[in-house]
């Protein structure tokens, strides 16, 4: 496997952008795959995070290696993979510029069967949230501990939320409304084509409430979800063991 750390202009953000990409090697004796195409996952940050925090803080290159999968690790700052309120159009520079540049950069396969989204906490609603606005793109999605219902946290009326969701979304009834509310996308999603879900998230998470509303959603407009729990809190030995659980289910096809 390849570590490659990549930096270039995006066009879409108007400034440099880093990305981190694991890539299989292919050996030079095996010309019959010397034109292969990779199955990716494109594994997305925490809102403290970075694009290196997957590679610093779990062993992702040893579990991508059993399955020769390359591994893209985007960078949107605290942007929830959004077209901003009032900021930049990260969900526009996800899901168009980052699998455009990958694909022109590495021999990564652009067949659906062959793409795969899955992030932890901020990371896993940007996961859900792509993937379900996106389904001709991803056959599968996971969410480790995903801030899934963003609704529940406005209910809270916390102060350190609200400027927050309003730069990002704009008023509470804006979001609401909008694609972004992962309640509502559920509601008017058809379930022809969908991809795969899989769910996780700790019992003792502060985010898991957050967990609970999404899935009853779920159930309630009858989506195929892959759903798991157990003790654990939202830090990174949880999200280490719980990636090698969603390669295994990935691949169990």
């Amino acid at each position: 496997m390849a570590l490659l750390e990549c930096h270039y202009k995006s066009e879409v953000l108007d400034m440099e952008q880093p990305f981190n990409v694991i890539l299989p090697q292919i050996s030079m004796s095996d010309n019959e795959n010397s034109s292969k195409k990779f199955p990716v996952l494109y594994l997305l940050h925490g809102l403290s995070d970075d694009h290196t925090a997957w590679v610093r803080k779990t062993n992702i290159e040893r579990y991508a290696a059993q399955y020769n999968l390359a591994v893209v690790m985007p960078n949107v700052n605290r942007s929830f993979y959004a077209d901003m309120k009032y900021g930049l159009n990260y969900y526009t520079y996800i899901t168009k510029e980052i699998p455009h540049i990958v694909q022109s950069y590495f021999p990564i396969s652009d067949k659906r069967e062959d793409n795969f989204i899955a992030g932890l906490s901020m990371g896993g609603y940007g996961a859900f949230m792509i993937a379900l606005r996106n389904p001709e793109k991803f056959s599968a999605a996971a969410s480790l501990s995903g801030a899934l219902d963003l609704t529940v946290f406005l209910d809270m009326n916390d102060e350190r939320i609200a400027p927050m969701t309003e730069m990002l979304f704009g008023s509470p009834e804006e979001f609401i409304n909008s694609d972004y509310n992962l309640v509502r996308l559920l509601s008017k999603t058809s379930k022809e084509n969908l991809p795969r879900l899989f769910q996780c998230c700790g019992t003792e998470d502060y985010i898991y409430p957050l967990n609970e509303s999404f899935r009853a959603a779920a159930n309630k407009f009858g989506i195929d979800l892959t759903y798991e729990e157990g003790p654990g809190e939202h830090e990174w030995g949880y999200w280490d063991a719980n990636i090698q659980r969603v390669l295994r289910w990935i691949f169990q096809r």
